[in-house]
């Protein structure tokens, strides 16, 4: 089994000094616009002087339309390119992996966000959303490669798909939120056409060296049995580099009663991943669970709030793994100490006991 000190390369970008990943957080710190602000080029790239071989930024929209939170970094504009060149490069001086991971909200978004009626696969009654048309999404593909595009323009070595959480791209994967009648819709070919277009669309307009991974999460919105199968093509095929699951907890077992018995996470780590690298984030925020993830055939670790509360938790576990995190509820100073900004403080107070009074 690697270790999480062992560098390792994707089948394509350059090499990786470690195992660590930063997760994609949303942050709500930057401008209105999308425009990137001080305080999230502060907090992504303090994350990069502390150790973590890749950083990746939190869910950054393709279209105006897709803004799923507040303060959201946008890749849906030109104008987004100088902010971005910034970051990449803020990122990869510190000696760290920049990937940028290309997000659309759908009906998770808000009316009052967007300034418009939220958009979907299919509509959905409950949150208003209307149903795209045939040649929105087309555009949508567009837009997602176009993000890709501008990203690579800006520096980043790579971007991250994502297709996770009930957002635009996981909506087209559900057969619960996409009764489409055209070829977008029906079969889960059909269904997962919109993310292979998206992938072959960024192969055919970047660079042989950049990185594609692709995030997803197994349970909830599309069945069990469908993400496994998902993963599987989107490994053997190889026309992305990286698959990263994102479980809420690796420690856990299925929701599906049939597929109880065995960790959620072990259906993934037992296929045949060729060269393409699979990593897992939800709940790991010691140093002991770091280690016991890393003998579970996984190629790396992703890192979300242990990485809140310590900007360089690669570099405390490599000078001593014995080091002990804070427990949470922890102060807002600390939060500031780590260079997380009031307004991401702000949002980190709806976590449930996460920040103290």
């Amino acid at each position: 089994m690697p270790k999480i000190n062992n560098p390792i390369s994707f089948l394509r970008g350059p090499k990786i000094k470690n195992r660590f990943m930063l997760a994609p957080l949303t942050n709500c710190q930057s401008h209105e616009d999308g425009i990137l602000s001080e305080e999230e080029y502060h907090w992504l790239t303090m994350r990069a002087k502390g150790g973590f071989g890749l950083v990746m930024t939190c869910a950054t929209h393709v279209q105006a339309v897709g803004q799923g939170f507040p303060g959201q970094l946008g890749i849906f504009s030109d104008d987004h390119i100088e902010g971005l060149t910034k970051l990449a490069r803020g990122i990869n001086e510190e000696g760290s992996i920049s990937i940028l991971q290309l997000h659309h909200a759908g009906k998770k978004t808000l009316a009052d966000l967007i300034g418009e009626i939220p958009v979907s696969p299919s509509g959905d009654k409950k949150t208003g959303a209307r149903a795209l048309s045939h040649e929105e999404v087309i555009l949508l593909i567009e837009d997602f490669v176009e993000g890709a595009v501008r990203a690579e323009k800006a520096g980043f070595h790579g971007v991250e798909l994502h297709g996770a959480h009930g957002y635009m791209i996981c909506q087209f994967l559900s057969a619960k939120t996409n009764s489409r009648e055209d070829e977008f819709g029906g079969s889960f070919h059909n269904r997962a056409s919109v993310l292979f277009r998206i992938i072959d669309g960024i192969r055919e307009r970047c660079g042989d060296d950049f990185i594609v991974g692709v995030r997803l999460s197994p349970e909830g919105v599309v069945k069990l049995e469908e993400s496994i199968a998902l993963a599987k093509q989107l490994m053997m095929e190889e026309k992305i580099d990286f698959l990263d699951m994102s479980l809420w907890d690796v420690f856990k077992e299925p929701l599906e009663e049939a597929f109880q018995g065995q960790t959620l996470m072990s259906y993934f780590t037992r296929l045949n991943r060729k060269n393409v690298k699979l990593g897992v984030a939800g709940k790991i925020r010691t140093p002991a669970e770091v280690e016991a993830i890393m003998q579970e055939n996984v190629d790396w670790i992703m890192l979300g709030r242990a990485a809140i509360l310590h900007h360089d938790f690669p570099n405390r576990f490599f000078q001593k793994k014995e080091f002990r995190p804070v427990e949470n509820p922890v102060s807002r100073e600390h939060l500031e100490s780590e260079g997380v900004s009031k307004k991401f403080i702000t949002y980190l107070e709806s976590w449930p006991g996460f920040v103290g009074q």
